[in-house]
């Protein structure tokens, strides 16, 4: 019997005792069955997985994890495919990271789970160039490659983590002997240590079993809870004008702006990545794109209500739940605070000006970031069709003509 097939017994009599079960044991949260299945989507890739392990594991769904959040948010995201319903969020397991944020904590706020997103990746490349179970054959970097990867990765943790924290980092990783890498992965920061820490490492679950799909997760995951943090920036940035504080929410854009700028480096991480191996695991990705990340378009909609055309398009029919909010009529923007505080109170005035120049950075690195995006495209896809059924590149190149505050008198 070959590991696969052991694995795939090891999880099928994991999945009988489940089943089998009238009442789950009250101690029992479903770490255990979920690591069971999530190794196991490693070896073969989720897009392969057995149509009677789906079968059982719907069923525990339906019987046994109604009462259980991670356990049921983890099944969610492993039975897309199965029950055809795969998209970017299912794809990337984000209603089960998102149990594991705490806005009333920043150990667990969105933008402190992006750099701990980014310490796992550092930790799997490590782990991974030094031999890991993840086995041979998975199509992994050559060294250059991963000490590349690992500069750019360290540099988004760094720049994270901030404060003495980050001194033990290393700025260069090349020549590195073995022993200081490990020293490397030690030192990366991991989720507190609460019940639901365990959790996090059943968060990936690649379709394919290359092994650039873990890293491409990963970033993915970065950049969600990047905009899932401007968009809280953003709220909180109109909350400031309906009070009548346009140098605060000049503050927030410019946190805004801040991480936009960490966003934009995940692109050259993600440029370490061969484009036949992207290719290879895309293929088993159609139907989930980032042109359905809900907190892009969140974010975007918090600047302002886009223009009637971008609103019908598919850029935001694949987010219905984000156009809903978008077109209800109670939605609030910075650009609706700001043009009725201007009719309030006239124009003029230093801060006014400082105001008008934070949402002009944040219009700049906004198209910067898009740009970057659409080169990396072009590059990873050529003239292939996006996975969310968009023309691919042509779909990224028009997207740079759109503008967050394109309603605003804003000097360019």
């Amino acid at each position: 019997m070959t590991p696969r097939d052991k694995g795939c017994a090891s999880v099928l009599r994991a999945e009988r005792r489940w089943a089998a079960a009238d009442q789950v044991p009250v101690e029992s949260d479903g770490l255990a069955l979920a690591r069971s299945v999530n190794d196991h989507v490693r070896r073969t890739g989720k897009h392969f997985l057995p149509k009677p392990m789906l079968l059982r594991l719907s069923e525990i769904r339906h019987r046994n994890a109604e009462n259980l959040p991670f356990l049921h948010a983890f099944l969610d995201c492993l039975l897309d495919k199965h029950e055809n319903r795969f998209w970017n969020r299912t794809y990337l397991s984000l209603p089960l990271l998102e149990l594991l944020l705490d806005e009333r904590s920043p150990a667990t706020s969105a933008d402190r789970m992006a750099t701990l997103l980014m310490a796992d990746v550092v930790r799997f490349e490590i782990g991974a160039a030094g031999g890991s179970r993840e086995g041979p054959g998975r199509g992994r970097p050559d060294a250059e490659t991963v000490r590349t990867r690992l500069r750019h990765a360290v540099r988004f943790v760094a720049q994270g983590i901030g404060g003495p924290e980050a001194v033990d980092l290393p700025s260069r990783l090349d020549g590195a002997p073995r022993s200081r890498l490990e020293d490397l992965a030690d030192s990366m920061p991991r989720l507190p240590e609460t019940a639901a820490r365990s959790w996090f490492d059943v968060t990936v679950q690649p379709v394919y079993v290359l092994h650039d799909e873990y890293f491409f997760i990963r970033v993915l995951q970065c950049h969600e809870m990047l905009f899932t943090a401007m968009s809280e920036h953003v709220k909180s940035a109109v909350l400031a004008l309906r009070e009548g504080h346009p140098e605060e929410c000049a503050e927030r854009m410019d946190d805004a702006v801040a991480m936009f700028e960490r966003a934009a480096g995940l692109f050259r991480t993600v440029a370490t990545m061969r484009a036949e191996h992207f290719s290879a695991f895309r293929h088993y990705t159609q139907g989930a794109s980032a042109i359905q990340s809900e907190q892009y378009k969140r974010f975007e909609s918090l600047c302002g209500v886009p223009p009637a055309p971008r609103l019908h398009s598919t850029a935001f029919t694949s987010v219905p739940a984000v156009r809903a909010e978008t077109r209800d009529p109670g939605h609030d923007t910075v650009t609706r605070a700001y043009l009725d505080l201007r009719r309030e109170r006239g124009t003029g005035g230093a801060a006014w000006s400082r105001l008008d120049a934070a949402l002009g950075r944040l219009e700049s690195r906004h198209q910067r970031w898009k740009s970057a995006h659409r080169g990396l495209a072009a590059r990873m896809l050529g003239d292939a069709h996006g996975s969310g059924h968009t023309d691919g590149v042509p779909y990224l190149t028009q997207a740079l003509e759109n503008r967050l505050f394109w309603q605003l008198p804003l000097t360019p």
